[in-house]
């Protein structure tokens, strides 16, 4: 179940929906949960998102929950000095820069089909296009949420980011895998050259 289909078919941008996940201050260079790739991961998808062609967007923030329950309380008492950070949970400004009229959704768990916006936006639409971070945190788990809803996945490698090398490229290999079933494993310049 890993041969990928050829990269050349189109898509229909109609039936698509971009999703930009958590693409946040806190996983910049310098900051705490800084990712290895977010710089190259980042300019690609501020350049996907600059395209007259794209889909529909939704760009996803992680915020913590007001009155988090089970093992969110103890993350979210854990990761507190960063949640209490309004700059760090920002979303990054070179993105925020080219997403004006697109919209964002908050969340307070890792897959962004648990944001309404994202559920209400998928209506009718066949497949998510997946760019973000992290890649082995909220990038996986909407990843799966979208495979179990009965979605396409377009994994736009090259605007992922994971907490390291390895973790990231974990992740690719296993959405490789689900193809070409459930995933699509394209560069940012493959989705974009398959926009009808």
């Amino acid at each position: 179940m890993n041969e990928a289909l050829p990269t050349t078919q189109k898509r229909d941008p109609a039936r698509d929906l971009l999703l930009v996940v958590d693409v946040q201050n806190v996983y910049l260079p310098g900051n705490p949960w800084a990712c290895p790739g977010i710089v190259s991961a980042m300019n690609n998808t501020v350049n996907l998102l600059r395209s007259p062609r794209l889909p529909e967007t939704i760009l996803t923030r992680f915020v913590p929950p007001a009155h988090p329950v089970g093992r969110w309380k103890k993350y979210n008492e854990e990761t507190a000095q960063i949640n209490r950070d309004a700059f760090l949970c920002r979303l990054a400004k070179p993105v925020l820069a080219v997403s004006e009229g697109k919209a964002v959704a908050e969340k307070s768990t890792y897959s962004a089909f648990k944001c309404p916006e994202v559920r209400s936006a998928l209506e009718g639409k066949e497949a998510v296009a997946l760019a973000g971070v992290v890649a082995e945190c909220c990038v996986l788990s909407t990843l799966l949420d979208a495979i179990d809803l009965g979605y396409e996945v377009v994994y736009l490698h090259d605007c992922i980011a994971g907490q390291s090398v390895e973790a990231e490229q974990m992740v690719s290999q296993l959405a490789k895998r689900f193809s070409p079933v459930h995933t699509r494993f394209m560069s940012s310049e493959e989705y974009l050259s398959a926009l009808l």
